[in-house]
């Protein structure tokens, strides 16, 4: 798992909601196609780029953890890097100082249309569930159909770590979050920084 600690920031950090929060438990409302490029979409979207960058530990977030209903989530640009799981914290600073790491991925309105027989266990957290971790499920392989910022489908496959975010955050605009079905369940709270 990445590091846990919190990045600087001028802005205020985005509140993120926690469980136990009923808005998390709700399903996500679509975006209608005439919203896509409205102001009020640009804000949300700029608002869960900017609760990713407030986390370090942070590779997507949904909408509704930031308190708005809607079927969005974004994934962080450092997940794209080919050898992104090898990069410790201050080469992955180096990186983004250098404007080396791929920009963040919206997803709206996103569907999983495919999902691997093969499943394996996977480490999760949630930046909603703070500081539990625990094992998961997930299909090795996922498929999702979603539209971009400018509202253009795309598909995009994946494996692995791309692959078990796009079902967690799928999870989240169902209402659902990972320790309804963790073992294994554990608290790992940061250390603290002296």
């Amino acid at each position: 798992m990445p590091t846990i600690s919190k990045k600087k920031s001028h802005a205020a950090p985005i509140p993120i909601l926690q469980k136990g929060d009923p808005l998390l438990r709700q399903t996500a409302k679509p975006v209608p196609i005439k919203a896509i490029g409205s102001v009020k979409l640009k804000n949300i979207l700029k608002r869960m780029k900017q609760a990713i960058a407030d986390q370090e530990d942070a590779v997507a977030v949904a909408a509704p953890q930031i308190g708005e209903p809607v079927r969005i989530f974004m994934v962080a640009g450092k997940v794209f890097l080919p050898d992104y799981a090898d990069i410790d914290t201050e080469e992955l600073t180096r990186r983004q100082e250098a404007g080396l790491i791929p920009p963040d991925a919206v997803f709206i309105n996103p569907e999983l249309v495919k999902l691997s027989r093969q499943k394996q266990t996977m480490l999760e957290g949630c930046l909603s569930v703070r500081w539990l971790y625990g094992n998961v499920q997930r299909a090795e392989k996922a498929t999702v159909k979603a539209l971009d910022e400018k509202g253009r489908p795309f598909t995009r496959g994946a494996s692995g770590l791309l692959a078990q975010i796009f079902q967690h955050e799928t999870d989240h605009l169902n209402g659902i979050l990972f320790i309804d079905s963790a073992t294994d369940l554990r608290e790992e709270p940061p250390a603290e920084n002296s």
